[in-house]
């Protein structure tokens, strides 16, 4: 329809691709996992539906929770096993690295 009106439709990718980020909730729980959503549309509602998601049960990191967005989990890190989850009372969003995501899809 909107080609037969001379125009064309534009489709913003980046909105529909899902981007690795770690998650950090009002429960002190820390998640990696996937998600379409964008980072303020996760702040404003407080909720966030994780693909492959995997919680942080003990960091084992030197340089704090933000190494792991950075540069994946340790060797002494304790992560567990992936699941799809759905979570609330969202309180940080961290970008996560292709290195450290590559990490943490190996965990």
């Amino acid at each position: 329809m909107f080609a037969q009106l001379g125009y064309r439709q534009v489709v913003n990718h980046t909105e529909n691709k899902m981007r690795p980020v770690i998650i950090c909730t009002k429960h002190r729980g820390v998640f990696f996992g996937r998600t379409k959503k964008s980072t303020d549309a996760i702040l404003k509602s407080g909720t966030v539906a994780l693909k492959d998601a995997r919680m942080a049960i003990y960091w084992g990191t030197s340089k704090g929770m933000m190494e792991l967005a950075a540069t994946g989990p340790t060797s002494k890190s304790r992560i567990s096993a992936a699941a799809d989850i759905g979570l609330n009372a969202v309180t940080a969003v961290f970008e996560v690295t292709k290195a450290a995501a590559e990490k943490w899809d190996a965990s």
